[in-house]
């Protein structure tokens, strides 16, 4: 176990490097000094390592750091998709509740949530097991996307993760925005959902690029 503050650290340091590609990380972008307590927990651990043009994630730190990343990016995404939170506090409120997320419980969240791939700020959200081996953690499915909705099942549009602009254009042309209501009527030979009071047929791709958040 790490402090807070260390976890924070490894978070700056793998989106400076691993995401920003940056060789290495000064202070200033990971937000600490040299008498930084955190900075000394981390170095200690051989978690990071400083050279003469910075900081670099070391040993077992980049798993610690994408671990870290992954756990704030799921935070963001239940604060936004099940509590409805949309304001400038998610950000803030997803620091306070990663760092409750134990190895366990961020795969049980990630799982009620349909295994997202982006947070609310379309960064990518590194995957975990859960992802890779699709487990499901018992029957409770908070947001899912639409190709695996029952037929009849209807919800709030909770986020979309088009793949290409065209697909945007013909879903946003359908109404198929965030916070609409739709209903998925049936799943074969094509997605056939309604929105508001029109119906439309979608193929399988675009059927999985739109998550809903599931009425239970």
């Amino acid at each position: 176990m790490i402090s807070e503050k260390a976890e924070e650290i490894l978070e700056a340091l793998w989106i400076q490097t691993v995401e920003n590609k940056e060789k290495t990380a000064d202070l200033s972008s990971l937000c600490a000094s040299d008498s930084d307590e955190a900075l000394k927990e981390l170095l200690d651990k051989k978690l990071i390592k400083q050279g003469k043009n910075g900081f670099r994630l070391a040993g077992d730190g980049e798993a610690a750091a994408r671990d870290v990343v992954r756990r704030h990016r799921l935070a963001e995404r239940m604060l936004t998709d099940v509590l409805n939170i949309q304001d400038a506090s998610v950000h803030e409120s997803a620091c306070k509740f990663e760092h409750v997320l134990h190895k366990g419980v961020d795969e049980a969240i990630c799982t009620m949530l349909g295994h997202p791939k982006t947070c609310p700020h379309g960064t990518p959200i590194p995957p975990g097991k859960c992802c890779l081996k699709k487990a499901k953690v018992g029957d409770v499915r908070v947001v899912g996307a639409l190709a695996e909705l029952r037929a009849g099942e209807k919800g709030k549009i909770a986020y979309i993760q088009a793949s290409s602009r065209e697909n945007l254009n013909k879903m946003m042309a359908m109404g198929v925005l965030p916070g609409n209501t739709i209903q998925l009527l049936q799943n074969f030979p094509s997605y056939l959902f309604k929105v508001g009071n029109s119906q439309f047929a979608v193929d399988a791709l675009i059927a999985r690029e739109i998550f809903v958040r599931i009425e239970q």
